[in-house]
């Protein structure tokens, strides 16, 4: 089976460099018709440079067909306009990857809240903006494929990351609701986290992983992901040419009796309580309401 992107309209942000670069190259490669997206600021989210239209340029040396686009995934009104001038020159948008993102790295006690905020605009409402900009496109040409960019400090936590993480988890869960809301009209919405040697990691990763977690290994799990017959609500792990699945389970749980439901209770219950035998994979938030009430009828 060969996976291929021709007559499909790609939008890639933060596509300057690293990952997102990686992912453009690749889906012109496989025929896709790509908008780069970079402001091209440091990665700290200052300054600006030319970094998607020098990607434009090696794609269209190498024969494919891509346009640059400085817009702020910040900002909505210029999303709303790549979205629009990339319908007017392209017909449609059939792809979105949400990769742009910043660092401002610091222990929460040293962070301030202007720094958490930022990161949080860039990694979480940026992604909502693009995301809500292709939305209507999507469903009226009743297909989309959007990839979120989660990571393992979202999913598990990172010293000196929260901003980061609380932006990442909050990825996650945004791809889920999507994916319910979009699965009637063939938009398929996931989540990958991840790892790779950019400059976003540079001093994060050991000097000796850089050349094994190389930004372009993501590509190949990236581009199934946003497929014609990729999966929806998934978060993919990939890094180094391993691919991982991760899951937001929930246990079985206890049906505390009534003169034990107090704080007590459930410290004696504990070990009862956190037991993953027979725990589930939630499709809906709905789910965890439906198992409390199965277990209070069993009882």
């Amino acid at each position: 089976m060969t996976i291929g992107f021709e007559g499909r309209v790609a939008i890639v942000t933060g596509a300057g460099g690293g990952i997102g670069r990686g992912y453009a190259l690749e889906l012109a490669r496989r025929g896709a018709k790509v908008v780069v997206n970079d402001l091209g600021g440091a990665r700290d989210g200052t300054g600006a440079s030319d970094a998607a239209q020098k990607v434009v340029e090696e794609i269209l040396t190498a024969g494919g067909t891509a346009m640059a686009n400085g817009g702020s995934v910040t900002d909505t009104a210029q999303m709303e306009e790549m979205v629009a001038k990339t319908n007017e020159a392209w017909g449609g948008v059939h792809i979105l990857i949400n990769n742009a993102g910043i660092l401002r790295d610091k222990s929460f006690a040293k962070m301030t809240m202007d720094e958490f905020r930022l990161v949080v605009e860039v990694h979480l409402n940026g992604s909502a903006n693009v995301t809500k900009a292709v939305w209507e496109t999507m469903r009226a040409q009743n297909y989309g494929r959007i990839l979120m960019t989660a990571s393992s400090t979202g999913l598990y936590g990172n010293f000196g990351q929260a901003n980061y993480g609380a932006a990442k988890l909050g990825l996650a869960g945004l791809t889920k609701t999507l994916h319910l809301e979009g699965a009637k009209y063939n938009v398929r919405v996931n989540t990958i986290a991840p790892v790779a040697a950019t400059r976003m990691t540079e001093d994060v990763l050991p000097a000796d992983f850089l050349s094994v977690f190389a930004p372009e290994k993501i590509a190949p799990a990236a581009l199934y992901l946003v497929s014609e017959d990729a999966p929806s609500n998934m978060i993919v792990s990939a890094g180094g040419g391993v691919v991982q699945a991760a899951y937001i389970t929930l246990t079985q749980g206890v049906a505390l009796a009534a003169d034990q439901q107090t704080p007590e209770g459930v410290a004696a219950a504990w070990d009862r309580i956190i037991d993953r035998t027979s725990e589930i994979v939630p499709q809906n938030g709905l789910e965890q309401s439906m198992l409390i009430a199965s277990i209070l009828q069993k009882g």
